[in-house]
């Protein structure tokens, strides 16, 4: 699954360059009412190269390299447009402000913008399909639990995928069938080419005599639980045990990443720190004019290795008691409703990465009291604490429904498959793809 999601990501990036490329000839075929000549896309090819680089950025932020870009055709006309949008308003102002090439291209830039639209939208709904493999891999998915049905549901529905599962064993049931009879025959009578077990599991023993003698008949294996992450990008919690978190999970130091992170963390904190103080008279003013409260508001909470510690934030709430941190009979004020939508209540936070309490990329801080609760119901939830909380990351992302301002131990543990899904993937590269998928939240006021 992996290969094929690279692949499929590899491809549509290719096809956007070349496309954009292609608009750029046709657009000044198109204005100049003749082929080209060479000075003339050179002229504008050296300017336009650069913009491509940003554009293809803006595609990535718009999620038009995500993996499930092509199911949701409805969406990827408006999605294109918008990015085509912001892409000529960026050529526009660098054209603009670096006059250094010669060109303002008004007019180009327009047609530019038709031209590639629709030549774009073509190749995202009709012309990367061609290029996908129409023959699915017939396969039988060996495993237990929600999980394997919910990956059960989204391979089979999902025409991305090239498997079908065209049966499922359940191993909370393995006793009561005859595995030759069952399953055997109906592999090579359907000429099945992948298995997918769950090979973790201790009841799978008693079949794996005869999995290993499928092995001569060309089967392909693959760990189920492989598949489940990279389809749904967040660890299953039923695989998660002491000796996963052995094999995956480690507090040894990566000099490069730590410092890399670290000195990111200090530089942006302090630039945006800096940047955002032009903002806190016109916020302190609203704040005081509607109902006279303090400005800001404090909070513990939980991280690195359990330490407590205060979060900064400008209040967005009316005044209310709290008991072990969770608000009582709390609402939003009509300032705070503005400043929560447009993430200026986070500003202060700003200090907490400088002081290195948060990280800009990490797991979200808790509250300690809900932390607690959590412990005792939720297996390794406090895996979480090994690394720096953040102030955005991969569960805030993705996770659609996190609990807030109460306990919620069904989302809150979703939540943690996320989080240790970051903690055992993070990375350079991760963290880079959190801040541009966190810059799309921001600007569409979007969850965090």
């Amino acid at each position: 699954m992996t290969a094929v999601r690279k692949k499929e990501a590899l491809l549509l990036f290719l096809g956007d360059v070349c496309f954009f490329l292609i608009s750029l000839w046709v657009m000044l075929f198109l204005r100049y009412q003749e082929i080209p000549d060479w000075s003339l896309v050179y002229s504008h090819f050296i300017p336009f190269t650069f913009l491509f680089v940003v554009w293809v950025v803006v595609f990535f932020i718009a999620g038009l390299y995500e993996k499930h870009t092509l199911i949701l055709r409805n969406k990827i006309p408006a999605t294109i447009l918008n990015a085509q949008l912001i892409n000529s308003c960026i050529a526009v102002i660098f054209f603009y402000l670096i006059p250094y090439f010669g060109i303002t291209p008004k007019t180009n830039l327009f047609i530019y913008l038709v031209i590639s639209f629709l030549l774009i939208l073509g190749w995202r709904i009709y012309g990367e399909p061609l290029f996908r493999s129409r023959n699915k891999q017939n396969a039988i998915l060996i495993g237990s639990g929600e999980e394997m049905k919910e990956l059960k549901q989204e391979v089979n529905n999902n025409p991305r995928y090239d498997l079908l599962f065209i049966s499922s064993i359940d191993l909370n049931q393995i006793d009561s069938l005859d595995f030759k009879s069952e399953i055997l025959d109906r592999i090579y009578s359907e000429q099945v080419q992948v298995i997918a077990a769950d090979f973790k599991n201790d009841k799978v023993g008693p079949v794996l005599p005869n999995l290993y003698n499928l092995i001569f008949s060309k089967i392909r294996f693959i760990d189920m639980y492989k598949i489940y992450e990279d389809i749904f990008d967040r660890i299953p919690l039923s695989l998660v045990t002491y000796s996963w978190f052995l094999e995956n999970i480690s507090t040894a130091k990566n000099m490069t990443y730590d410092t890399v992170k670290r000195a990111t963390d200090g530089l942006v904190s302090c630039v945006v720190g800096i940047i955002s103080l032009v903002f806190y008279p016109l916020i302190i003013v609203a704040i005081k004019l509607e109902d006279r409260g303090p400005v800001f508001f404090k909070q513990e909470r939980m991280g690195k290795n359990n330490q407590v510690f205060n979060i900064v934030k400008f209040r967005s709430m009316a005044v209310h008691n709290e008991e072990d941190g969770i608000a009582k009979d709390a609402r939003i004020t009509r300032v705070g409703s503005f400043l929560r939508k447009t993430r200026l209540d986070e500003i202060p936070q700003l200090w907490n990465v400088f002081r290195g309490d948060l990280s800009l990329i990490g797991p979200r801080p808790e509250i300690p009291s809900l932390v607690k609760l959590y412990e005792k119901e939720i297996p390794y939830y406090n895996v979480r604490h090994l690394i720096k909380p953040g102030l955005s990351g991969w569960a805030q992302l993705y996770h659609k429904a996190p609990p807030k301002f109460s306990v919620g131990y069904d989302e809150t543990r979703k939540k943690l498959s996320y989080d240790l899904f970051y903690i055992k993937n993070r990375s350079i590269f991760l963290d880079i793809k959190i801040v541009l998928k966190t810059c799309k939240t921001l600007l569409s006021r979007t969850g965090i």
